[in-house]
């Protein structure tokens, strides 16, 4: 059965990805530690390896909540610990009388580092605290070069995985039926809006699905995939819970608040 056939054609590269992971652990009897997943990779890892009789695949990000998290694949006999992971939090304070911090800076104060996506997990902003989950091999470099953002000097330390803020942001979920799984009709169902508005918005590249920009109303949706709307905020495809008798899809939709 061909595998491909039950994931975007833009999915392949990273189902390629993990079936050299699969395979790497196969032949050398030796776990593998992959760098941070976004849902709808935990999503596609997880049905890639599937029940495999020789090994066993965990998830983590720093706490049971977190969205992003590294994945560890192993033989089946071996035991994994949240040490295993190699998961830093590096935690800054700030004035914020005087200054506002959202996710979207500190995330850009890491792009402007060279960082890549995939070597950060959250980024949570509570009250006057960031907090940087990482690849432990990056707290020094952070620790030394992020020293600010938007021009307010910073100071970041590793802080025990024990002291992660839990993130501020809050899911308002609801379930409905959709008539069928294309991009506009599935936010149409989560923005109550008319089919037309949110066929404009995506052929005005207002809409990404999972950190990428999607112009083609008729995009399939997947269950795990992100929506960010431009001035609309972020909303999730959680669950597809199969059809109703009238051929609908029943869906778990979540809006960030």
């Amino acid at each position: 059965m061909d595998i491909y056939q039950h994931f975007r054609k833009e999915e392949q590269a990273f189902i390629d990805q993990a079936l050299a992971w699969r395979d790497e652990v196969e032949q050398t009897y030796q776990r593998k530690l992959t760098d941070f997943l976004d849902p709808r990779e935990q999503i596609i890892l997880s049905s890639v390896i599937g029940n495999h009789p020789d090994m066993n695949l965990h998830f983590f990000g720093g706490d049971d909540k977190t969205e992003r998290k590294r994945a560890i694949l192993a033989p089946f006999y071996e035991e994994i610990h949240n040490e295993d992971f190699d998961i830093v939090v590096l935690q800054s304070q700030f004035a914020r009388k005087f200054v506002e911090i959202t996710h979207r800076d500190v995330l850009g104060a890491l792009m402007s580092l060279g960082i890549k996506r995939k070597k950060a997990g959250d980024l949570m902003v509570v009250d006057d605290t960031v907090q940087i989950v990482a690849d432990k091999e990056l707290a020094t470099f952070l620790e030394l070069h992020l020293t600010g953002i938007k021009k307010t000097r910073l100071h970041f330390k590793s802080v025990p995985l024990d002291e992660m803020k839990p993130s501020p942001e809050q899911w308002q979920t609801k379930e409905g039926t959709v008539s069928s799984l294309r991009l506009d009709t599935v936010m149409k169902e989560i923005y109550n809006l008319s089919r037309n508005k949110t066929s404009e918005w995506i052929q005005k590249g207002y809409v990404k699905v999972n950190h990428r920009v999607v112009e083609d109303p008729s995009f399939q949706m997947e269950e795990g995939d992100m929506i960010s709307v431009r001035k609309k905020g972020r909303s999730k495809l959680i669950q597809i819970s199969g059809q109703t008798k009238k051929e609908k899809w029943r869906i778990l939709t979540g809006v960030l608040k």
